[in-house]
């Protein structure tokens, strides 16, 4: 996504140690800039593609440029076509080397083609994400944790690997994905409205907030193609999310939350967590009692030590 998958994001969550797939709309010049001046953060990033030529041919110059990046990322909305099957075996050969991630599908037998063709990684997800509407456009989709338990088990069963994609609303989320058998969960919505994403920042009546939308909205394919196709419909919202200053305390919260899950069920590794996990299926999950009464304190993570250590300070807004 161009508004959370920027080389300011990047270069954040790298200290972290968290991955992101870096949107496709930037240059050659650019990334080679960002690789001449950020060696250490290559590790921690993938190149992305759709399936034109064109994206191919840039994936191509882009890791000629900076062949440091270990990662490719196929990111499609339906990889449910022969053709998608095909670009896969096709970078799969032209970069042996290289992890290939690849999606999204929501099917075992989809997972088990894609790792066959070439595959590491496979994106599963349709429909989950906080800007997609492609299950209100298309009545498609597939409930997230149902499809992360059965593709998960697809995929190790042949050595894969694969990726959460959407749904995401807190780190809990996060923990129930790893629970489901994911090796690896992706956001956007919660890295959304931060100094480092992408939009543009606007101010409210004193507020500010930064826009977000979903790749296939009106507002990105006018963006980047000129116009919604009239064979199709947007199946993404635009919104505006408020500031919520550097993306550190994101990524802080989360992984204490996904640390603290661990500790619960007894997992000493993520790989753990599937092991050590049942889901129940309840009607209500949280205590709804102070819904309706502003949360008067949180955590200040702008004390932060070195090691990632928050300086729990409390504040009143």
């Amino acid at each position: 996504m161009d508004t959370t998958g920027t080389f300011e994001m990047a270069k954040a969550l790298s200290e972290h140690k968290i991955l992101v797939c870096i949107h496709k709309h930037y240059s050659v010049e650019q990334w080679t800039e960002f690789g001449n001046n950020n060696k250490e953060v290559l590790p921690y990033v993938a190149v992305s593609a759709g399936t034109s030529s064109a994206d191919l041919e840039t994936v191509a110059e882009v890791l000629k440029a900076v062949p440091e990046i270990p990662m490719i990322c196929l990111d499609v909305a339906n990889g449910y076509s022969e053709y998608f099957v095909h670009v896969v075996e096709k970078v799969r050969a032209a970069h042996p080397e290289k992890i290939i991630m690849a999606g999204n599908v929501v099917t075992g037998e989809m997972v088990e083609e894609l790792i066959l063709k070439g595959a590491d990684i496979v994106k599963v997800g349709i429909g989950p994400g906080s800007v997609c509407t492609t299950r209100k456009q298309t009545g498609v989709g597939y409930p997230q944790l149902s499809a992360v338990i059965e593709c998960a088990d697809a995929a190790h069963g042949l050595g894969g690997q694969i990726v959460a994609d959407g749904g995401c609303t807190c780190p809990g989320d996060f923990a129930k994905a790893f629970g489901g058998g994911a090796d690896f969960v992706m956001t956007g919505g919660m890295f959304a409205g931060h100094e480092e994403s992408g939009g543009d920042l606007v101010e409210r009546n004193g507020r500010k907030f930064k826009r977000f939308y979903g790749m296939s909205s009106t507002t990105a394919m006018k963006k980047h193609s000129g116009k919604v196709a009239e064979y199709r419909s947007s199946e993404g919202k635009s919104v505006e999310v408020p500031f919520k200053g550097p993306v550190r305390g994101t990524a802080l919260d989360i992984l204490g939350g996904i640390r603290s899950a661990c500790t619960y069920v007894g997992a000493a590794q993520l790989k753990e967590l599937p092991k050590r996990t049942t889901f129940i299926r309840v009607t209500q999950q949280l205590n709804p009692i102070w819904n309706q009464q502003k949360d008067t304190s949180k955590i200040d993570y702008t004390g932060a030590n070195e090691n990632g250590q928050a300086a729990k300070k409390q504040r009143t807004e």
